[in-house]
């Protein structure tokens, strides 16, 4: 069965923490006939929202995994991600925006573009891609989108269109005026489903004809045909579709849609506004790199008759084996196929495919171009790029952000020593930005992650589905090393044991870099190392910079230049070279006048503006430096960088101080040095350590 493409649409749900991306999407699985009840995110019926599977997610009222489902709208096949709103699981946005051809950004009518909006559209961005803006909880206090779609030009730099006006707002929002079709859209009924168009109310004609020349103004940027039409006064909803559809896909454009999933308001509309202005997988440019031909770039095209390509984007160990979430780029996949994993370079049977729904699966027999599915029982990686035989193709990788707070977690009892060796070898797999190691020095399992809530969920889960009880010790920040001033260097590396010994000298010397981590530099004339050592010696300082001599950390920021040396005919070697490069750099870092680095957090606190005060208060508490406060009438966002090792608990005292009404969120943003003060107490900590350990 040849499946017609045009009609499938891949989207995202994206948005800030609260904005209402999950009670939209049980919306939507609702209208598309998926589910025959609504439930809500934080279940009073003791359900919860479809898409929120895990016992977690139910409990909390957050989304914590991305959860895959398909619909179908007007004949429209939908392959829909949910994605949490918080930074700790930035991940999961990553890689669903990594395989998505369209999102749906979703916005608060009251907040705004928040924080975490922020984010979440600089990862479209990175991935290229076009969105629909939908502006929700139009029914709340305080609630107007107008503001929004303003914040969306300034804040984010789109070029945001209104496409529809509220009928009423906050307790009198009713529905929307379509400006397209210049229609008035209600949604009566319990939930929502009955539609009913009618003329536009005589209240709002003026505003309607206003925000309608407006909108026409700007999408007939991308029409000739329009804007003729215009000049003729013969425009045709037909000319407007494709306009906006034009801006949307070249990412010049973002139509604004209106409405309140929670009081299901404006849903449909937003479903209709999908399938006609979002791509379909043929309107988006996917490359390959063909790895046969020097990883030239390769164009991929949607087409069912070409040889296939598929990338895994997603992990899942449940307790019937692993499920690798894919999205096939180019072919077709069918059970019993025979797959190639270009990274492990070996082949392996489709066995079998599945649909997803949230935690349910469907079996199906082949999935087809453009197609979000998932495989049982592969062993593979995330990130991995499946071809047919015959093809060495890699889909180029996601953006996986580094760890910034880790933890040293330790199990209670032997059972919980095995269970916790497989949970931690599950979540691993599963999440590219949770790691885990044993501390060679203090011979402790470590865990990373990217905050306090994302490390806390994990060790939740481990005594969930996995049995087992650990301790958890103090949470560690990722410090770093680095130097202050440039330091010279001249160093002789001489052994001599019987037979051939060790010679090796490297003269130069290293200084600040303001940008990267390492940069090594060869200034050696004449010789005077010959060039088959100048690598030794590379690698020689990289591995004196993966532990500094103040606190034990990374050393960072570093620019080493060698300018002389000497070699010797018999006894120089590329380990003699080595240990020449680690002692140089062990002379010249004490009297480079190192310094610690700690991460610094861009945090955003987002509470009712009474409580303002309090906030600023227990930043200032915290070595944390204000950076902007905008207060919205009843509500205030906080914009602060503080340092990371300050954050540890600010969740409970945050409640405590705004009586639970305030909520914060903070990403890493840069490394800064530490005060004078703590740099001391953290260096006689290490040296205490050292001690105890000797």
């Amino acid at each position: 069965m040849k499946t017609d493409i045009s009609l499938m649409r891949n989207i995202g749900i994206s948005a800030h923490i609260d904005s209402g991306k999950t009670t939209l999407t049980e919306r939507i699985l609702y209208y598309c006939k998926k589910i025959h009840a609504i439930h809500e995110v934080r279940g009073k019926d003791g359900v919860g929202a479809t898409m929120d599977s895990m016992e977690l997610e139910k409990e909390r009222g957050i989304t914590i995994a991305s959860a895959a489902t398909n619909v179908t709208w007007k004949g429209h096949d939908i392959n829909i991600i949910d994605t949490p709103g918080h930074v700790d699981f930035t991940i999961e946005v990553e890689r669903a925006l990594r395989v998505l051809d369209g999102a749906v950004l979703v916005l608060c009518s009251v907040a705004g573009v928040q924080s975490q909006s922020i984010t979440v559209d600089r990862q479209m961005k990175r991935y290229n891609v076009p969105r629909i803006a939908f502006i929700n909880k139009c029914d709340r206090t305080g609630a107007n989108p107008y503001k929004v779609k303003d914040q969306l030009i300034e804040k984010l730099g789109h070029n945001a269109v209104l496409i529809q006006i509220p009928i009423g707002l906050e307790d009198k929002h009713e529905g929307v005026v379509d400006l397209v079709t210049m229609k008035a859209v209600y949604f009566r009924g319990d939930q929502g489903d009955d539609i009913e168009i009618t003329d536009i109310p005589d209240d709002l004609k003026d505003e309607a004809e206003e925000k309608r020349e407006v909108m026409l103004d700007a999408v007939s940027m991308f029409s000739d045909e329009l804007m003729e039409a215009m000049m003729e006064g013969e425009v045709t909803e037909e000319l407007i579709h494709e306009a906006i559809r034009k801006g949307t896909l070249t990412q010049e454009l973002t139509p604004v849609c209106i409405g309140s999933a929670y009081k299901n308001k404006g849903v449909q509309s937003l479903l209709d506004a999908v399938v006609q202005y979002l791509p379909t997988p043929t309107e988006v440019e996917n490359i390959a790199l063909d790895l046969d031909n020097d990883e030239q770039e390769v164009k991929l095209e949607a087409d069912e008759t070409k040889p296939t390509v598929a990338l895994a984007f997603k992990l899942e160990d449940g307790q019937y084996g692993q499920l690798t979430y894919i999205r096939v780029y180019q072919g077709k996949i069918k059970k019993g196929d025979e797959l190639y994993n270009t990274r492990s370079r070996k082949k392996f049977k489709v066995g079998r495919l599945i649909k997803m729904h949230s935690d349910h699966m469907e079996d199906i027999t082949e999935a087809n171009c453009g197609d979000i599915t998932a495989l049982f029982g592969i062993d593979c990686a995330s990130g991995d790029t499946f071809n047919a035989p015959g093809l060495n193709y890699s889909m180029t990788s996601m953006f996986v952000p580094a760890p910034v707070i880790s933890l040293a977690i330790s199990p209670k009892d032997k059972t919980a020593a095995d269970n916790m060796g497989k949970a931690l070898n599950r979540f691993t797999k599963e999440d590219p930005t949770f790691r885990t190691f044993v501390d060679p020095e203090s011979n402790q399992t470590i865990v990373q992650g990217m905050g306090e809530l994302h490390l806390d969920v994990y060790i939740e889960r481990m005594k969930r589905e996995y049995n087992a009880e650990v301790e958890v010790g103090r949470p560690q920040v990722a410090y770093r090393e680095a130097i202050s001033r440039r330091a010279d260097f001249n160093y002789t590396h001489k052994k001599q044991t019987g037979g051939s010994g060790q010679y090796g000298r490297v003269a130069g010397f290293i200084e600040p870099l303001s940008e990267g981590e390492y940069e090594f530099v060869n200034s050696i004339k004449g010789g005077a190392i010959p060039t088959e050592y100048i690598p030794a010696c590379d690698k020689g300082f990289k591995s004196a910079l993966a532990k500094g001599s103040l606190i034990g950390f990374p050393i960072v920021g570093i620019k080493v230049t060698i300018n002389d040396g000497q070699s010797h005919p018999v006894d120089s070697s590329d380990m003699a070279f080595q240990h020449a490069a680690i002692g140089a750099f062990k002379e010249a870092y004490p009297k480079a006048k190192p310094v610690i680095l700690e991460p610094i957090m861009k945090v955003s606190v987002e509470g009712p503006t009474e409580f303002q005060g309090n906030v600023f208060g227990s930043i200032n508490q915290r070595r944390g430096i204000i950076i902007s406060s905008v207060d919205e009438g009843a509500f205030s966002t906080v914009e602060a960088e503080v340092p990371l090792s300050e954050m540890f608990g600010y969740s409970t005292t945050l409640r405590s101080l705004t009586q639970g009404k305030a909520e914060f969120t903070m990403e890493f943003l840069k490394y800064g040095k530490v005060p004078m003060s703590i740099s001391e107490e953290l260096i006689k900590e290490y040296q205490d350590k050292k001690k105890k350990e000797s």
